[in-house]
């Protein structure tokens, strides 16, 4: 699959067989993680066979089988530290699709005292990934239109730009409340957050859908 392939394959799972992800599998997700916390100055993790995470009432009754996450974590002081864990956390999340894998963004309905995630001081885990082998491959999210989410006319928007949108709108968002805005000013793209739970995070995941299918960098 090529990546506008993958993110329009990729949906929200929270529904996981009971199978051990394989060694393969973990060692792929495993030098991702490795690569792109360098990369980005986050400290990301893959937390495999590890029940205790999602056993917590808010969770009660949302999974089944989730016992495999991602952790993102950053530095408190990190600048846009949000942002970035949804940008480089978009990239886990499609690989992850791409090797057979299925996934959900979880914000609050987790423990994070249960998490066993290796912390720094003065680290934060913002949130993770539920991650396993879907017992299905999830439904499609309704979206707002195009008109609510961008100040281009679709009939006036350049090719590129509708494959950016379409993207976008793919994102996955905490509560698919889509709190972003996409602006074209000339050949620049500037895509902005509204103030709601966990919309910086969407904002880092819809740029990387943006920019991964068009191949130009959003500000």
């Amino acid at each position: 699959m090529d990546i506008k392939e993958l993110i329009k394959a990729r949906h929200s799972v929270r529904r996981f067989k009971d199978v051990p992800v394989n060694d393969e599998h973990r060692a792929t997700l495993d030098e991702l993680a490795k690569s792109l916390s360098e990369e980005s100055g986050l400290n990301i993790q893959v937390i495999y066979d590890d029940p205790d995470c999602f056993k917590t009432i808010l969770a009660y009754g949302s999974f089944k089988n989730a016992v495999n996450y991602i952790a993102l974590i950053g530095d408190k002081k990190m600048e846009d530290l949000a942002e970035k864990c949804g940008y480089y956390g978009q990239q886990m999340v499609l690989k992850a699709q791409e090797i057979g894998l299925n996934t959900c963004w979880v914000g609050g309905t987790y423990s994070k005292g249960k998490c066993k995630v290796d912390t720094e001081k003065g680290e934060k885990l913002v949130c993770i990934i539920a991650l396993g082998y879907g017992e299905d491959e999830g439904v499609k999210h309704k979206s707002k239109p195009v008109s609510k989410l961008c100040n281009v006319a679709e009939a006036d928007m350049p090719v590129w730009f509708k494959n950016g949108m379409v993207a976008a709108m793919m994102a996955p968002t905490a509560l698919n409340q889509q709190k972003f805005y996409v602006t074209l000013n000339g050949d620049d793209v500037i895509i902005t957050a509204q103030k709601a739970p966990f919309s910086k995070v969407d904002l880092g995941i819809v740029k990387y859908n943006f920019e991964a299918v068009t191949g130009r960098k959003c500000k």
